[in-house]
């Protein structure tokens, strides 16, 4: 761990952070480029080698590094993009406010926050003039907030990111119970459609509804699901336990349980008919189904084909999915983080499963072990999202911390 007298002062943390947060980086569009050039600039004063890797001319990454006294490499990542907002929902600047200990702004939580404390870290080994005791590498990206392939993806794609462990700047300890975030679950997207007969709304026995029809299968197929029980490998079984821990807290032990005990589903689209005195020819929906990592998604999505080729003119139109990753518990950049967030909080810090999945997942599965921790709040997403001095300070304390840790 670092000394005591080691630290970045609040001031600049707060600094970076309004710096950052006063580019707009909504997504859709996405643009990333202004904020890239002053984090470019940032760095490069101070004497850190960067690089910057684009495949939309419009969305670039920046990728960084802090030689240190080994060839060990552990791996920063931060987004840039932030979801889009609505102004009039603001009662502070939405591109950045400070008013006492908090710091408003669009994605000062998810994620500029870190992203800031991440920039702090490296120029406070550059003004320093000294080494971490392991190879820094910092990799700010773009497109996260739409799944794009503009971020992670196409980083992984041409190979840059060839590390040794990654931590993830998602906001992981918002005001509940501290954790890290060790898996993600996996996901299955379907969209049904359902094909019917027209007729005239006063004679509705002359046709075939389409959304009955439809919704009769995707009631089954709720049923089914609700009732389908997963079964995750021994090694994860700690992992959903202190999941289901985590998320008692917010939610009940019951619903904390039903997040992994069984696949969950969300019907998050529905579209038929033309007139309310028409019977509906043609309907479709769109649902999102995910399940606890370590089960095997495909195996869950045959069955899904086979209770959905139950019910006439009903069909599975298309279809995407991904598996859940996680990080095993044993894994030393678990053991470090957790160590060095527990030290940093002075509090028990949980080794849960996210509820969806993100980065972390791209990263795992191309065999870098990757966590996500920050300290923020639980405004991610929403009006006048905000985080505070103390949290920067925090998540600051635990990436200088974090290298020594891994070191050890």
């Amino acid at each position: 761990m670092i000394g005591s007298d080691e630290s970045i002062p609040p001031e600049r943390l707060v600094a970076t952070t309004l710096e950052l947060v006063a580019h707009d980086t909504t997504n859709p569009p996405g643009h990333t480029r202004e904020i890239v050039d002053w984090i470019d600039t940032a760095l490069r004063e101070v004497g850190i080698e960067t690089e910057r890797f684009a495949v939309e001319d419009r969305k670039p990454n920046l990728l960084a590094t802090v030689p240190g006294a080994t060839d060990q490499r552990l791996l920063y990542s931060g987004h840039l993009d932030t979801v889009p907002y609505d102004p009039d929902g603001w009662s502070f600047d939405p591109l950045g406010e400070q008013v006492d200990e908090r710091v408003y702004g669009r994605g000062t939580t998810d994620m500029k926050g870190a992203v800031a404390a991440m920039i702090e870290v490296a120029r406070y080994y550059a003004h320093r003039d000294r080494q971490p005791p392991v190879t820094l590498e910092f990799a700010f990206v773009s497109d996260e907030e739409v799944a794009g392939d503009a971020g992670v993806k196409a980083l992984l794609d041409d190979d840059r990111l060839d590390t040794d462990g990654c931590v993830i700047g998602e906001p992981t300890c918002t005001g509940g119970p501290a954790s890290i975030i060790v898996a993600d679950r996996g996901s299955i997207w379907l969209t049904l459609e359902s094909v019917g007969e027209a007729a005239h709304g006063s004679r509705p026995m002359r046709g075939q509804n389409a959304i009955d029809r439809l919704w009769m299968a995707i009631t089954d197929l709720r049923e089914r699901l609700a009732n389908r029980e997963l079964t995750v490998p021994p090694d994860i079984e700690t992992i959903v336990a202190e999941s289901v821990e985590y998320y008692a807290d917010s939610m009940g032990y019951e619903a904390a349980s039903r997040l992994f005990e069984s696949p969950t589903v969300n019907l998050g689209t529905i579209d038929g008919g033309k007139a309310i005195n028409s019977v509906p020819r043609a309907a479709s929906a769109g649902l999102d189904v995910r399940l606890t990592a370590g089960v095997r998604t495909p195996e869950l999505l045959d069955e899904i084909h086979d209770w959905i080729d139950e019910h006439e003119d009903v069909t599975v139109a298309d279809v995407s999915w991904s598996i859940g990753s996680y990080e095993p518990l044993e894994s030393p950049l678990v053991g470090a983080v957790g160590d060095v967030a527990e030290s940093v909080l002075d509090d028990r810090v949980y080794r849960r499963s996210a509820t969806g999945g993100g980065d972390a997942k791209r990263l795992r599965e191309a065999g870098i072990p990757t966590v996500e921790f920050a300290v923020a709040t639980d405004t991610a997403h929403a009006c006048d999202e905000f985080t505070t001095v103390s949290a920067l300070s925090a998540t600051a304390e635990a990436y200088l911390g974090i290298p020594h840790a891994v070191s050890d």
